[in-house]
């Protein structure tokens, strides 16, 4: 599963950050394989999403969101 599919609620765990002009600035911004992300939830129309890990807030676009594999923890 992708970051992009999941639901508000939901905590997940990043498996792996696929291969991406964004790379690089993702994993600087705290998205590394083994981080626990909780879904917040996501504008009126789908686009970006609120993720929360670490000690901050993260908005994401789904696009970004497509290349970041994870696992459902809750």
């Amino acid at each position: 599963m992708t970051l992009k599919d999941t639901n508000p609620g939901m905590i997940v765990r990043i498996d792996e950050v696929g291969e991406s002009a964004l790379k690089q600035r993702l994993m600087t911004m705290g998205l590394i394989p083994g981080t626990r992300v909780e879904i917040l939830n996501s504008a009126p129309l789908g686009d970006p999403i609120a993720l929360r890990l670490r000690s901050y807030n993260l908005a994401l676009r789904r696009d970004d969101a497509a290349t970041i594999q994870v696992t459902q923890i809750k």
